[in-house]
């Protein structure tokens, strides 16, 4: 115990490490770093595979859409977190490339229901199962459920991460 100019005694103990509570984060930044590394690059050769004229950055916006359906392109630049002028343009590029299709909304004349076209949803399926057939491939040697539980995690970082 030290005792302190004030008079009252503190024992060493009393604070956690930072050396060892810093560490695990530091882990975790690093080995997340790794993972998004490879995840952008991914998310090239992926859209690439959906069309060779596709912004590696669209193809999370064809993903959402497969997943939820029909949404305003508004939500889609809040899912994405871009501005309606990136969304319009990068609506526009999935448009041409016969990807996506936009209809106005009958709930709100001025926004825009997106939704991917039969083209569109033929080839975002073929990419992703393609890719899950990876993970299975990658991953098994794992126990089903360590994958379940390495699942359960990155939601649980994801959803924390967008408080």
């Amino acid at each position: 115990m030290h005792e302190h100019g004030n008079g009252n005694a503190r024992r060493d103990d009393a604070q956690p490490s930072r050396i060892g509570v810093d560490q695990e984060f530091l882990s975790l930044e690093r080995e997340l770093t790794v993972l998004f590394r490879r995840a952008r690059a991914n998310q090239g050769e992926m859209a690439r595979e959906v069309h060779p004229d596709l912004e590696p950055a669209a193809y999370g916006l064809l993903v959402r859409l497969e997943e939820c359906g029909r949404l305003r392109a508004t939500e889609l630049a809040g899912y994405i977190g871009v501005g309606k002028a990136t969304m319009s343009r990068q609506l526009r590029a999935l448009e041409e490339l016969g990807l996506v299709a936009r209809e106005p909304d009958p709930a709100d004349g001025r926004a825009w229901l997106v939704d991917l076209t039969p083209e569109g949803r033929s080839r975002v399926g073929k990419v992703r199962e393609a890719r899950r057939a990876r993970y299975v491939n990658k991953l098994a040697h794992w126990d089903r459920g360590e994958v379940a539980e390495l699942a359960r995690l990155l939601q649980q970082l994801n959803r924390g991460m967008e408080r």
